[in-house]
């Protein structure tokens, strides 16, 4: 995959005062999703460990930016561990990292193999919304002068590469963003005017209130980015690495002891939330999102985020959020949060102004 720049095209993408609301309502819904998120408060892990004759390769940690920072990462890593090796190459996982990291190591000429407990449909990744936006990464107090500088090199590269996959054969599109605050916007933040991500976040400018149909919302900031549908998307990844003749093995690696005992010698650890057994990081934690999905609403291409609340728009759904519960491993739906985050999106959307 020839992984050059290309400049988004939202000349199509038109004013908020025509918004078309979400129709919010129980007889709607058509399924209530749970994904364990895994958070560490200083942000991923991207570093090398021995294992006595293996070199393993840690790419986990992403929080709920795997998808988004998914290539960037996986570059990281590459980098990290490739330079003089020869032989073949295993790969821990096959959500979004694992995928991203065996692409890139293919296209460096490796064989690949994939260990992998779940394929999708079945990975952490495909319950994802699918934004391509770094939220809930990491907490600012928490990072390290490294982690910044990996961070933004990883979203730089992650947004390039994400670009020049944009269609239909990806499930990836651009797609204008509304978020709403009630306190002036932190410039120096993630949305920020000056803040590092500043150059991913093209559109981005503040309306007034004639310019929006949103009640009650004294802050409103759009900003421009990408929808990535995690179904289409993993499938047709998981494809082209076929394709390009990755062998993919389903097992379950449950110690050190047998990542020891693999016949490839450079390991890259991609293995989400299961990085807190494997290798004892007492840091990692799970920070439980749920997401409940209403019917497809094609008129609706836009996203809106205001506080823990977001509404994502896919060709399989219209994504209500969410929730995000540290320490809690369950994957059973919270009736009483579903409950809340249809009331208040319903209440949202119903209260839509002229202007």
């Amino acid at each position: 995959m020839n992984r050059a720049y290309a400049a988004p095209d939202t000349s199509f993408l038109g004013g908020a005062c025509g918004l078309p609301p979400v129709h919010v309502s129980a007889d709607r819904e058509i399924r209530t999703v749970v994904g364990l998120r895994p958070f560490r408060p200083s942000g991923f892990v991207v570093r090398a460990e021995k294992l006595d004759d293996t070199l393993v390769v840690h790419n986990y940690g992403h929080g709920g930016g795997g998808i988004t920072l998914s290539w960037g990462t996986g570059k990281l890593a590459v980098d990290l561990g490739a330079p003089g090796h020869t032989g073949p190459v295993a790969v821990l996982g096959s959500g979004a990292v694992g995928l991203a990291t065996a692409m890139l190591l293919q296209e460096a000429g490796f064989a690949v193999t994939i260990y992998t407990k779940d394929l999708p449909p079945n990975t952490t990744s495909n319950i994802a919304g699918g934004q391509w936006f770094p939220f809930l990464v990491s907490e600012p107090d928490k990072r390290t002068s490294l982690f910044d500088q990996q961070f933004l090199a990883a979203a730089e590269f992650a947004y390039r590469c994400y670009q020049i996959m944009v269609g239909p054969r990806y499930g990836i599109r651009w797609m204008r963003n509304y978020f709403l605050n009630d306190q002036p916007w932190d410039e120096q933040g993630y949305l920020g005017k000056d803040g590092v991500l500043r150059s991913m976040v093209p559109e981005l400018r503040d309306l007034s209130a004639h310019e929006h149909p949103f009640q009650d919302a004294p802050f409103v900031r759009q900003f421009d980015t990408m929808i990535i549908e995690p179904p289409v998307y993993l499938a047709a990844l998981l494809n082209d690495i076929r394709i390009a003749g990755a062998t993919i093995k389903v097992m379950e690696i449950r110690d050190r002891g047998e990542i020891q005992n693999l016949p490839e010698k450079l390991v890259f650890n991609c293995t989400g939330l299961g990085a807190k057994a494997l290798f004892a990081d007492e840091e990692l934690t799970p920070l439980k999102g749920q997401l409940t999905i209403l019917l497809p609403q094609p008129e609706v291409q836009y996203a809106i985020g205001k506080g823990d609340l977001y509404m994502f728009p896919r060709t399989d759904g219209i994504l209500l959020g969410g929730t995000h519960e540290r320490g809690i491993w369950t994957l059973d739906p919270n009736l009483e949060k579903k409950q809340e985050i249809m009331a208040r999106h319903k209440a949202f959307f119903d209260s839509f102004k002229k202007c």
